[in-house]
């Protein structure tokens, strides 16, 4: 009985068949096509993807406050030179934690904090002309931390990834009484 409820709660019904269901297949938003900014940056030789910075602050404020935290990412994102795509904004409950995500032509930029830590984890990978350092000084001095580490990366050209092996054919073989056969004649 608890399956059934179940799974008419999801809107599917054992009893009709699965084509008289009706099934919602969303919607797709059409968009002009929009190139990525290939620019590598040159960095310890070769060119490389990008930098990545991952930065904690520690003994933040105004953690819960999500028009600041957007404002922040905003900011940030300009003050990185970046161009800007996308940016998601949640509000986590009970505690109030928010989570923020921009997406960038040139890589993206996370700001997640947890208030009752006092914590604030912010992910940074930016490639091209767009400089991460200058996004981490914006959030720095807007959350006011107690204490703030940076761990920097330096991500991969494209170039130097290996590509994967295409996978091998099988010789085409033949059958050893054939081969046999035809050394004979």
């Amino acid at each position: 009985m608890a399956y059934t409820d179940a799974l008419f709660q999801l809107g599917m019904d054992l009893t009709r068949s699965s084509t008289a269901q009706k099934e919602d297949h969303g919607r797709s938003a059409q968009v002009a096509h929009e190139s990525r900014e290939e620019e590598l940056i040159e960095r310890d030789g070769p060119g490389c993807a990008g930098t990545h910075l991952i930065i904690d602050l520690f003994g933040a404020r105004r953690l819960d406050d999500l028009q600041h935290i957007k404002a922040t990412l905003k900011r940030s994102v300009d003050a990185a030179g970046a161009k800007l795509l996308h940016m998601h904004v949640h509000r986590f409950a009970p505690n109030g934690g928010v989570s923020a995500v921009a997406v960038l032509a040139q890589g993206h930029l996370s700001i997640h904090s947890w208030p009752g830590a006092g914590y604030v984890a912010v992910d940074a990978l930016m490639g091209g002309a767009a400089r991460p350092q200058s996004a981490f000084e914006v959030v720095k001095r807007a959350f006011k931390p107690a204490k703030a580490t940076v761990k920097e990366h330096v991500r991969a050209a494209p170039a130097s990834v290996r590509r994967p092996r295409q996978p091998r054919r099988p010789a085409e073989r033949t059958p050893v009484g054939e081969e046999k056969a035809r050394t004979a004649a």
